[in-house]
């Protein structure tokens, strides 16, 4: 049996409405999903999740889909909930296909953003080393942290998106709350493929990017091997579509939900 962490999540919205739980994607966090889920929580309950090394949970060795998942499961028992509506974006998006591969029952539908269920190649090196030159600095200020991370990351919104990881220690240092030794170890795990075997045969919908080489024509036949009710909508946005199309997207996981809520 898979050892679980004891997982953060913010956790609002009105009882006795079937919730919606959000997974990030790498590097992420429930605050990322904030303006979201504070939308969403007007009229149902919304558990934003931080994933095992991320935000506010644990550190721990193990990256495996097969961990992660058993993770958020852990978790649904915990609040006890017996199913949800699953919304998982990125890595996060390949644990709900795991967790809904795994255990079905738990999972009433599932949406999918700008991921598919195939292993990727290596694609975050420049990354790790931005933020590994920060981690050998001691940044003051999250200008001075930037500063650092352009020397690799040309792109501002990636070292904005990176930047909502760091925090400042006692001694006024800005620091990754990540667990960035964990990730890296366990990062073929990572662009693997979900865990699980199988198709779930529950209602899905997969948002992907226009912009994005996520989830590209050639791989939807793969995904509806593993996700043969998927709706497939595309936005005109890159992988980052919950940003960068915040109403597109809202609107299309708002559509999918009162369909098969």
């Amino acid at each position: 049996m898979t050892d679980t962490v004891a997982l953060y999540c913010q956790d609002n919205g009105p009882e006795g409405t079937r919730p919606l739980v959000i997974l990030h994607g790498l590097l992420g966090s429930a605050d990322n999903w904030r303006s979201h889920a504070k939308q969403w929580q007007r009229s149902r309950r919304v558990i934003a999740v931080d994933l095992r090394n991320h935000g506010r949970s644990p550190h721990v060795a193990g990256m495996s889909y097969t961990a992660m998942a058993a993770d958020v499961i852990a978790l649904l028992d915990r609040l006890s909930i017996d199913d949800c509506d699953l919304l998982g974006h990125s890595m996060g998006g390949k644990v709900a296909i795991s967790i809904a591969r795994e255990a079905p029952r738990r999972v009433a539908s599932l949406m999918v953003a700008d991921i598919a269920p195939v292993a990727y190649g290596h694609g975050h090196d420049d990354i790790f080393a931005a933020m590994r030159r920060v981690e050998g600095e001691t940044p003051t200020s999250r200008q001075a942290a930037d500063a650092l991370m352009a020397e690799t990351i040309e792109t501002q919104a990636t070292r904005q998106f990176l930047a909502t990881n760091l925090v400042r220690d006692d001694a006024g240092v800005m620091r990754w709350r990540v667990g960035l030794d964990e990730i890296e170890a366990d990062y073929d795990a990572i662009i693997a493929e979900p865990a699980g075997q199988g198709a779930f045969e529950g209602a899905t919908l997969v948002v992907r990017g226009a912009q994005s080489d996520y989830v590209p024509d050639s791989l939807l036949p793969k995904l509806r091997e593993v996700l043969p009710r998927a709706d497939i909508v595309t936005l005109e946005a890159g992988h980052w579509l919950h940003a960068e199309a915040p109403k597109a997207f809202r609107e299309t996981i708002d559509a999918f939900l009162e369909h098969n809520g």
